[in-house]
């Protein structure tokens, strides 16, 4: 009899946790639908914040083309969550396990008008750079492709961050200058130049990340994807290959103008030699190495601007523990290794094209 009983508890218990983790598997499913909104009206809850009662009409979906409510907390003077009637949006559609719907709104639909800047760019290339704009835009998306479909499925593979990176980097100077340039002698001369300082810019990097210990983990990105059980990238190799990559699409553009402009320079005087060529070529790279530093320094702080102006407000910490932070520290590397690039290139550049254009 006690046998029995024992065994009946057993089933019973067996029973409710298998009950329990059927429960728990069917956790709610998440989709993503567009809609048009109708109409919205504003009522003030005993809340801090006052809520929108807007009606949609579905898009796309199970439901297309079936008009909800929905209703939406206006949090803080944050405009972009606020809905705007005859607006394209996007809704979070919830499916419950117990059947129920529900849709919360998420932000404004904005590929159309996107997709009509893009089109105005493309016009832009097409008209002002002609065939040699085009075939950049084309070299343009070649690079993002190897970005996209090699570098970072490697990466989250497991692969090494910076290994994977820095080949992809060479790959992307390859694509980048050939297709866009041609396969004549200054792309060629642009090409050997450009790879030779990325060799030179892969060290520098690697030698200012171990002299500042910075270990990539200066934004709030970087410490989530280190958080995430199921990704095993190493941060530090993350940090250098943004790096790399970020040098990369400056230094095409001052390789392949000191090619051109030693070639032009010696086809307007045929009896320069190395020298004329290398000092005259070397004339026009300081001019260009000016402009070019502080766009790069602008163009890393615009990129994290809001990020800045909060480290600007301090909150009471002293000006020199501000910029002792991680995420400063990896922002002046940035630009410094950058930077230094670029001073190695002109040179760099301007020696394999006087070389190669000397009568």
């Amino acid at each position: 009899m006690f046998i029995r009983s024992k065994t009946i508890t057993c089933f019973i218990i067996f029973g409710i946790f298998c009950f329990i983790q059927t429960v728990s598997a069917q956790e709610p499913v998440m989709n993503y639908i567009r809609a048009r909104v109708q109409e919205v009206s504003e009522v003030h809850t005993k809340g801090e914040y006052p809520m929108q009662q807007a009606q949609v009409r579905l898009l796309n979906g199970p439901n297309a083309g079936a008009t909800i409510d929905i209703q939406n907390e206006l949090t803080a003077d944050r405009e972009d969550l606020r809905i705007v009637p005859e607006k394209t949006i996007v809704l979070q559609h919830i499916e419950r396990p117990d059947g129920s719907e529900v849709y919360y709104f998420q932000e404004t639909f904005r590929l159309n008008h996107l997709f009509w800047v893009f089109c105005v760019f493309l016009l832009l290339v097409a008209f002002i750079g002609k065939k040699r704009g085009l075939m950049s835009l084309l070299g343009l998306i070649v690079s993002i492709s190897i970005i996209v479909f090699i570098i970072f499925p490697l990466i989250k593979a497991g692969w090494n961050a910076f290994g994977i990176s820095v080949i992809g980097t060479f790959l992307i100077a390859c694509s980048t200058i050939l297709i866009a340039h041609g396969c004549n002698r200054r792309a060629m001369l642009a090409l050997l130049s450009t790879c030779i300082t990325l060799i030179c810019a892969i060290v520098l990097a690697s030698v200012a990340v171990e002299l500042v210990s910075l270990f990539g983990l200066g934004s709030e990105e970087s410490v989530f994807l280190k958080l995430d059980p199921t990704l095993h990238i190493d941060p530090k190799g993350l940090l250098l290959a943004g790096i790399i990559i970020g040098a990369l699409g400056v230094l095409d553009d001052i390789t392949t103008s000191q090619v051109a402009t030693v070639d032009e320079v010696s086809k307007a005087n045929p009896t320069y030699g190395f020298k004329q060529l290398y000092r005259s070529g070397l004339s026009v790279g300081h001019e260009h190495i000016a402009s070019m530093i502080n766009t790069l320094a602008l163009a890393y702080i615009g990129a994290s601007l809001p990020m800045f102006l909060l480290f600007s407000l301090g909150g009471g910490a002293p000006a020199w523990v501000t910029l002792n932070s991680a995420f400063l520290a990896e922002e002046i590397i940035r630009t410094l290794v950058g930077s230094s690039a670029l001073l190695l290139a002109t040179p760099i550049s301007t020696f394999f094209a006087a070389r190669s254009f000397s009568r």
